[in-house]
């Protein structure tokens, strides 16, 4: 199975699949037709939903929806956190809404990286229902208090909170079309559907998006990120344009998510990156980046979960390292694929391995920047709050 999904992702960023393997060109029909059948339901879907057939749930609070066209890689959970971390330096308790899909990993980071504060992550496939029992639970801040939270210009302002309301006061939702973020190494892929290409939505959908967010814009080329610009603005125009990348922090031994381990200690070493993600390249360039000597990688597919023979896998290619370099390897996973499975990582025992923890940060380009991402964030809300209100 975990071949099959390769070779699909393969057939997903290909456009010419003359000179592709025998078993990728047997593939395209089925993926083609299975491509198509999926945007029949799209359109269905998008038909009852402007006929009203299917409610659309309205909250008490500004909603921030934080979505993606494609799958994999595009930074949709770390930019959830930034944006959960911008509304808590504005005083704002918030709920985060996800459907914990594969395992929960996401939802487990986040947890990670917000524990102890005030934010609430409610986990399941019903978002409508998950959100009216926290509600239900904790409360709803005051219609007031968050028309001026606007009128102080949303995030603009820090400010100094001693205690936080238990009451929500903003909704930060992973799925949607308000913020689109986009893998800037590789947006569209072939541009087709799945399965026969990485989109879950057509590129037209960029249309309903408030603003776009070109992410790992630190990694392409100048060239790939006009041609993204060009495609985006022909969808849409009007729509504002930011960047993102993402920073490595610090590592944490697998042994003990509590450990702050430095980045300098991967300078100068032999480090094999181990990863399930949807853009396995961005993190192995941020490894080299560090400073690692020399670095091998060892890709599964997205939300992957590693069994015992992956991890026998993982100790083979390790002891060639080491027998090639003589010293021995550091072997480096994401956080995603750790919180998976912790316990299983820990049976690689002979060998140290750590998790780089990154953060996303809006990078200044194109004459647009953190101050003007917050500013067009805050406008997005007030208007649709104020209208929904």
């Amino acid at each position: 199975m975990e071949k099959l999904r390769k070779v699909v992702k393969e057939i997903a960023y290909t456009r010419d699949h003359t000179n592709s393997p025998a078993l990728h060109r047997s593939l395209v029909p089925f993926l083609t037709f299975a491509s198509s059948l999926y945007g029949v339901a799209l359109h269905i879907r998008r038909s009852l939903y402007r006929s009203s057939f299917f409610h659309q749930h309205r909250l008490p609070v500004p909603v921030i929806s934080v979505g993606n066209l494609s799958w994999g890689g595009n930074g949709k959970t770390p930019m959830v956190e930034y944006i959960t971390q911008l509304l808590l330096s504005s005083g704002i308790s918030p709920l985060i809404l996800t459907r914990g899909y594969a395992g929960g990993d996401e939802a487990k980071m986040l947890e990670r990286h917000l524990q102890g504060g005030p934010t609430k992550i409610g986990v399941g496939p019903n978002r409508a229902a998950t959100a009216a029992s926290c509600f239900e639970k904790y409360g709803c801040a005051n219609p007031s208090s968050i028309r001026t939270f606007f009128d102080r210009s949303l995030l603009h302002e820090t400010v100094k909170v001693e205690t936080f309301s238990q009451e929500i006061g903003a909704v930060v939702l992973d799925d949607g079309m308000q913020i689109v973020m986009l893998n800037g190494m590789n947006p569209w892929g072939n541009g087709n559907l799945v399965p026969l290409g990485p989109l879950r939505e057509p590129l037209p959908a960029l249309d309903r998006a408030d603003i776009a967010v070109v992410h790992h814009v630190d990694l392409i080329p100048e060239q790939s990120l006009r041609d993204i610009e060009k495609t985006i603005h022909g969808f849409k125009n009007s729509i504002p344009i930011f960047y993102s990348k993402m920073v490595p922090k610090y590592l944490f031994d697998v042994k003990n998510d509590r450990s702050h381990v430095a980045l300098e200690a991967l300078h100068d070493a032999t480090v094999l990156c181990v990863s399930a993600i949807g853009s396995a390249d961005a993190f192995v360039e941020n490894i080299e980046m560090v400073g690692a000597r020399f670095v091998d990688r060892l890709d599964f597919s997205d939300h992957y979960l590693f069994e015992a023979q992956d991890v026998e896998t993982m100790r083979r290619r390790a002891k060639g390292l080491e027998n090639r370099s003589d010293s021995k390897p550091i072997i480096v996973v994401t956080e995603k694929d750790y919180n998976r499975d912790p316990e299983i990582l820990k049976s690689l025992d002979s060998y140290t391995v750590l998790v780089l923890c990154s953060k996303l940060e809006i990078t200044p380009c194109r004459d647009a920047n953190v101050d003007d991402f917050k500013s067009t964030l805050c406008k997005t809300l007030a208007v649709k709050f104020r209208v929904s209100n």
